[in-house]
C-alpha cells in the first residue's frame, strides 16, 4: 500500500480529524513561505532592518510607514485562491470527518475555500482594526486607504488601521489557543501539514494530541516526524487530491 492509500485509510476510520498548518499549505497558490531560500524572509525593502524585525509590534510603532510598506509589498497576495489542499479540507469538514483547521497562516484562504471551524493562531490579514477607537475595518478599507495615504487611517479618530495579525512582540490570542488545544485533545487523527514546527508557541500545541494517528505531510524536516503515523515528503494539495479527498464529496 501506497503512501497515499494508507492516508486515505487512515481518513476512513477517522471520524474526528484535525489540520495543523503552516505556511506551505499556501505555497501552492502562490504566496511564499517565510524561511526558504526564496520566502518572504530572504526579501527585504530595506537594508537597514531584517524583515522579521519589520513585523514586529516596535517596528509598527517606530517605523510605521515602513511596516506598511512591507506589508503591503511583501505580505499581501490579492490575486491568490485556495488550491487542492484548501479544497480538500473543506470537503472532509462537510462530510463530517474534520472538526477543526488550525491554521499559522494570515491569508483567509481556508474560509475562502469554505472551511469554517478555522481557528487562526496569527491572525488574518483580512481583518484590520484602528489602534486607538477599536473600530473594526477590512482589508478592502486598507487597500482603498493605501491608494492615498501611506499608512490606513481611521475614518473616525484618525488613528493608525492595523492588520488584526500576531507581530512579533504580540501574544497569541488566549481563547484561540484554548479551541485549538480543545480540538486537538479530542482529535482521533492529526494531519501536519506545510510547517517545520519550528515556531513556538504555536508548535508546542501538538503536545496535546493523544489520539490514533499523526499524520505529517512535510517536503522537510519537522521535529514531529519520529512520532508520525505516516511521513509524506510531498506536496499538501498534491497529497490530498491523490488521496481521493475531493472526488469523495
Amino acid at each position: 500500500m501506497n503512501k497515499t492509500d494508507k492516508l486515505a485509510q487512515i481518513i476512513q476510520g477517522s471520524s474526528r480529524i484535525v489540520f495543523f498548518g503552516g505556511a506551505g499549505m499556501s505555497t501552492e497558490s502562490g504566496i511564499p513561505d517565510f524561511r526558504s531560500a526564496d520566502g518572504i524572509y530572504s526579501q527585504s525593502l530595506s537594508r537597514a532592518f531584517r524583515p522579521e524585525e519589520m513585523v514586529s509590534h516596535t517596528f509598527l510603532l517606530q517605523h510605521p510607514q515602513a511596516f506598511f510598506d512591507f506589508l503591503f509589498g511583501k505580505m499581501i497576495f490579492l490575486d491568490a485562491r485556495p488550491n487542492d489542499g484548501h479544497r480538500a479540507l473543506a470537503s472532509l469538514e462537510a462530510r463530517g470527518k474534520l472538526c477543526a483547521v488550525i491554521t499559522q497562516n494570515i491569508d483567509g484562504l481556508h474560509q475562502m475555500a469554505g472551511s469554517k471551524a478555522v481557528y487562526e493562531l496569527h491572525g488574518s490579514l483580512m481583518r484590520w482594526s484602528c489602534t486607538e477607537c477599536g473600530r473594526r475595518y477590512s482589508l478592502a478599507y486598507a487597500l482603498q486607504e493605501r491608494k492615498t495615504h501611506p499608512i490606513p487611517r481611521c475614518r473616525e479618530c484618525g488613528g493608525i488601521v492595523r492588520p488584526d495579525v500576531v507581530l512579533y512582540e504580540e501574544p497569541l490570542d488566549g481563547r484561540v489557543i484554548e479551541h485549538s488545544v480543545k480540538a486537538i485533545r479530542q482529535a482521533d487523527t492529526l494531519i501536519v501539514g506545510g510547517t517545520s514546527l519550528a515556531v513556538y508557541p504555536a508548535a508546542g500545541l501538538l503536545d496535546y494530541f493523544h489520539g490514533d494517528h499523526l499524520v505529517v505531510i512535510n517536503r522537510t524536516d519537522t521535529k514531529a516526524d519520529q512520532s508520525a503515523s505516516l511521513l509524506i515528503r510531498e506536496p499538501i494539495g498534491e497529497v490530498l487530491r491523490a488521496a481521493g479527498i475531493i472526488r469523495a464529496i
